[in-house]
């Protein structure tokens, strides 16, 4: 079996609310608008593999992550506005007020709705 790639955390965005369309290839040649890119990673269901909404990029470096987020955070793809951050190793160094887990919503609502709803109350 194959060593696993040990990610650079400092260097790697998670993406998130992707469409069943998006591939490992068309992530790649996304975020190689914002800087070279050495490795993407979409998690499959292991018995239909298909994607499961969302994945992470590594970069070279770390100003390239940053940029990605500033440059490609809620771009539509397919229909659908991406969420690009900064994977959670990076968020040890910030103050986090609180995790919410929200629930029972109606289908109808996106991730776009909830940023947008929840962004009145402070940053995300």
């Amino acid at each position: 079996m194959a060593t696993k790639h040990e990610r650079n955390q400092e260097a790697s965005v998670y993406i998130g609310n992707l469409d069943d369309r998006v591939t490992d290839e068309l992530i790649w040649e996304l975020m190689t608008q914002a800087g070279p890119v050495t490795n993407v990673h979409l998690p499959k269901d292991r018995v239909t593999q298909s994607t499961q909404g969302y994945g992470f990029c590594e970069f070279q470096s770390s100003d390239d992550a940053d940029y990605a987020v500033k440059l490609l955070n809620m771009i539509k793809l397919f229909g659908k506005p991406i969420r690009v951050n900064k994977s959670s190793a990076d968020r040890r160094t910030q103050d986090i007020g609180a995790i919410l887990f929200i629930g029972n919503l109606d289908p109808d609502v996106d991730e776009k709705l909830l940023y947008d709803t929840f962004g009145a109350f402070g940053q995300m």
